[in-house]
């Protein structure tokens, strides 16, 4: 994959307002790495990914995708994928079909077009599986297929909205590590939100921390997980450990 596709994410003074509460992200996200997002819940971390996605206006500020000025641009023209914590697959559709949707929305699919759906089957575990259903699969299957589906967009950024949360442990540690090995791949830029600390530290290079909506910590993974941890983020695992004691 070419410099120009492994795009950088910028946040440039971005304002966005729910009502009264108003929300501010300043933040540069690298490119061709696996950034983390996290925070307490309704801090602002699937708002931000919205944004960057455009499925969110700011009020002011730009967004930057590659160095590109995308914050006019509707989702469709920005060169970004997400996968939801719903996987939003159709039920009367085979696994092949709902991958197909990724080429073309109205499964108008070229030769080419059916060859990288089987090839990204395969790549996410799914070869042999592509003419049955939804309900006929497990929630880790379907998982892959939501996966699958924006893999085949072949698009450089790649937004996670903790799309492996209904998992199990042992079958969410493995599809972390399929989205680690496709990242290192195809050379994505992933933004991936999750409460699990140990997820961020498993696949993650560096991390934005997500605090009354807007950016309190950004930086090195490792920085996030050493004595000298910022502040906002060493409350929050604290207050999960206490949380967890306390079950």
């Amino acid at each position: 994959m070419s410099d120009d596709t492994a795009s950088g994410v910028v946040l440039d003074k971005v304002v966005f307002s729910y009502g009264e509460a108003e929300m501010l992200f300043d933040v540069a996200v690298a490119a061709g790495r696996i950034t983390a997002v996290m925070g307490p819940s309704g801090s602002g971390k699937s708002t931000l990914l919205n944004l960057v996605a455009g499925f969110e206006r700011p009020l002011s500020g730009r967004i930057l995708i590659g160095g590109a000025d995308v914050t006019g641009e509707p989702p469709a023209k920005r060169p970004v994928s997400m996968v939801f914590q719903e996987n939003n697959l159709f039920g009367h559709l085979s696994v092949a079909d709902n991958v197909g949707l990724g080429r073309s929305p109205g499964l108008r699919l070229t030769a080419s077009d059916r060859e990288a759906v089987a090839e990204t089957l395969q790549r996410t575990g799914l070869e042999g599986k592509d003419k049955r259903l939804p309900r006929e699969l497990s929630g880790g299957e379907r998982q892959r297929v939501a996966l699958a589906r924006v893999l085949v967009r072949d698009r450089p950024v790649l937004l996670l909205d903790e799309p492996f949360a209904s998992l199990g442990p042992a079958l969410r540690d493995e599809m972390l590590d399929l989205v680690a090995d496709l990242q290192q791949e195809r050379g994505m830029t992933v933004l991936f939100v999750t409460h699990q600390p140990e997820d961020a530290r498993r696949i993650g290079h560096a991390m934005v921390f997500i605090e009354d909506g807007g950016v309190s910590a950004s930086g090195a993974m490792d920085d996030f997980f050493s004595n000298s941890a910022p502040a906002a983020f060493q409350r929050y695992i604290g207050g999960q450990a206490n949380n967890a004691r306390s079950r």
